[in-house]
């Protein structure tokens, strides 16, 4: 069997426990080598075959995959975060599909929630922010034309930036379309590693915090009101029943 694993923000102990028992129990393993902690490889077997996909294609991961699993082997596919977030895995999972090989799919912890945790912040927060937008800005890959920032920073919701260190001024200029300039935001580097770096600034520094940190990847961008905090949750108030508490 396939499995494709979500590897968690970073530290090698936030891999789900799920997670964790499949790379002990695999064979082989194809892993993001540019993304993914080595650490994570000290749950395998020591005779487990480890390729690092960094320096392979797509023909290539899923030529090892799939003689792998012909021949009775266990094969982890391990992805950073959660497979579903910028993870590559669409045209993975297609390929297996078209030649009928199955794969099972184990969820991870997103780098994003490793960095709200470095933070210290709640992204959702009562008449603040109620919506969490995970996007990315356009460099080499587009995105799509109704996607581009300025058009999502209408919303002014909690904003998670994805693969943009590099462009900071591009970002900075986008987001302060619609954001005001002292609105906070943070540069979150290699979330739960232990070199994680949390840098605090606005809106209208990003593109400055960024240059004077020399941090141009491995780093989420993160902007909203939520990120000072606000109104507390009704959840727990005296006078707020529930199905639970009257």
């Amino acid at each position: 069997m396939i499995y494709f694993i979500g590897a968690g923000p970073g530290a090698a102990d936030l891999i789900t426990v799920r997670g964790m028992r499949l790379l002990e129990r695999a064979d082989v393993i194809v892993y993001a080598g540019s993304l993914v902690s080595p650490a994570l490889l000290g749950y395998a077997k020591k005779d487990c075959i480890v390729y690092d996909s960094a320096y392979m294609t797509l023909d290539e991961i899923i030529s090892v995959m799939t003689d792998n699993d012909g021949e009775g082997r266990t094969v982890v596919r391990l992805h950073t975060g959660d497979p579903s977030i910028y993870g590559a895995v669409r045209e993975q999972y297609d390929r297996l599909d078209a030649m009928g090989v199955k794969y099972e799919i184990c969820p991870g912890v997103s780098s994003f929630c490793g960095a709200a945790a470095a933070l210290r912040a709640e992204l959702t927060l009562p008449e603040v922010s109620q919506t969490v937008i995970l996007t990315r800005a356009e460099g080499r890959t587009p995105v799509p034309s109704g996607e581009e920032l300025s058009l999502l920073a209408q919303h002014k919701a909690t904003m998670v930036i994805f693969l943009s260190a590099g462009m900071g001024q591009k970002v900075q200029d986008r987001l302060l379309t619609h954001y005001p300039e002292d609105t906070p935001a943070a540069i979150v580097y290699r979330a739960t590693w232990e070199d994680e770096r949390v840098l605090r600034c606005t809106a209208g520094t990003i593109a400055r915090t960024l240059a004077e940190s020399g941090i141009d990847r491995h780093a989420l961008i993160c902007v909203g009101r939520a990120l000072d905090g606000g109104t507390l949750s009704r959840l727990y108030a005296a006078d707020f029943s529930t199905g639970y508490r009257k």
